[in-house]
């Protein structure tokens, strides 16, 4: 199946026979206790899980299909996205490494890193967000075993050349892990590119209707891969049946939800380029933006979030604008089918060398919704904006 596109595959792996009489979506298996027919089977696991904690059907399944879907030989489910890039963390490095990061890293992530990491003896390096290969590559020392990529990255959404790095790094002995949240496993395969650890919040697009909670992660060599599998035995984290069986429902529709958002997306981001109030829009799918070039020769699609710099202004006319809107919802996390705002400003301070910027922050999520009417709610914000700077 690996020649047909990634709409037909993730609905063909449900639909394939040889399985007898079922349901298109395997069953919710709610279990904490296994039973067996003889004393003799109950540690046998050719015959499937010996208990509740090791994943059932609707997680077996979820897990084979994203596995396919990011190219890796397997894939594991985690509890929460932040999960997703911490358990490689915990799996790979030892006291006395040190690991090596975007300055514009995941806030949680940074969290793990100058919390519990460095608490363990593991310390951590941040290049700048926009940094070219030979400067990432310039900030390696010999006590660097790992590269946390993340591109777009947070917030300012910059973008690297991860098939360089990925390729650089295999050759000093340093481990990638890349968080692809934002190309979904579709737009962006790092697995492919020479990256060894793909993760991704399922939380965002892969779940996509903001009602669950979970992490992937992909993997290919099959030596990492056993230290992450153990690591998450031995820590024992899982996904409920209920949350795999909605991740698996979302992974049907992904293609088709991913695409059309970013249609939406696109069109929301042109619009607000055009206006005087605006002084940039950070969105690497549209044409002119930073990072525009690196995101056209590696991805196939673009997730349907963005960064938009207000042309000077304050927290309190941010505040108006996103309090007059209608339709964007005042929440955090993306990749649902409704569209949201957020003001982070105040994120940046958390960074090293924060970015100078025109103005305020503001992060956009484009939903399912028509884009004539996103534009127009967001006409309406803007007008509270102007009346309040």
């Amino acid at each position: 199946m690996a020649d047909r596109s990634d709409r037909t595959r993730l609905i063909a792996s449900a639909t394939r026979r040889g399985l007898g009489r079922r349901p298109v979506s395997p069953p919710v298996e709610r279990a904490s206790t296994l039973l067996n027919d003889a004393p003799g089977a109950m540690r046998d696991e050719s015959a499937g899980p010996v208990y509740g904690i090791e994943d059932l059907s609707a997680a077996r399944e979820l897990r084979a299909a994203l596995a396919d879907l990011e190219g890796g030989a397997d894939a594991w489910l985690v509890p929460s996205g932040l999960a997703a890039v911490t358990v490689p963390l915990t799996a790979l490095l030892r006291p006395g490494d040190s690991v090596l990061a975007t300055d514009a890293l995941y806030g949680p992530s940074r969290r793990f890193l100058n919390r519990h990491l460095k608490a363990r003896g593991i310390d951590s390096a941040f290049h700048a967000p926009g940094a070219g290969v030979d400067d990432i590559l310039a900030a390696l020392t010999d006590r660097t075993r790992l590269l946390l990529i993340e591109s777009p990255a947070s917030l300012t959404f910059e973008m690297l050349d991860v098939p360089a790095l990925a390729a650089a790094c295999r050759a000093r002995g340093v481990l990638t892990v890349m968080d692809n949240t934002w190309a979904a496993g579709l737009a962006f395969r790092p697995l492919t590119h020479g990256v060894d650890v793909s993760v991704q919040a399922v939380t965002k697009y892969v779940g996509g209707h903001s009602d669950l909670l979970m992490g992937s992660i992909a993997v290919a060599d099959p030596a990492v891969a056993r230290q992450i599998g153990e690591t998450i035995e031995d820590l024992g984290w899982r996904v409920s049946p209920d949350d795999a069986w909605l991740a698996l429902r979302g992974l049907r529709t992904l293609p088709l939800r991913y695409a059309e958002q970013a249609r939406s997306a696109l069109s929301v981001a042109e619009w607000l380029q055009t206006r005087p109030e605006v002084a940039e829009v950070l969105y690497p799918a549209l044409p002119g933006a930073p990072g525009h070039d690196l995101w056209g020769r590696d991805y196939a699609g673009a997730a349907s979030i963005f960064g938009v710099v207000m042309r000077g202004g304050s927290e309190t006319a941010a505040h108006a604008l996103m309090s007059t809107l209608e339709l964007f919802g005042l929440g955090y996390s993306w990749g649902g089918f409704e569209s949201l705002i957020t003001h982070e400003t105040g994120q940046l301070a958390f960074r090293r060398s924060p970015p100078t910027l025109a103005g305020e922050l503001l992060r956009l999520h484009v939903g399912l919704e028509d884009p004539a009417d996103l534009i127009a709610d967001l006409e309406r914000g803007l007008a509270a904006w102007r009346a309040a700077s």
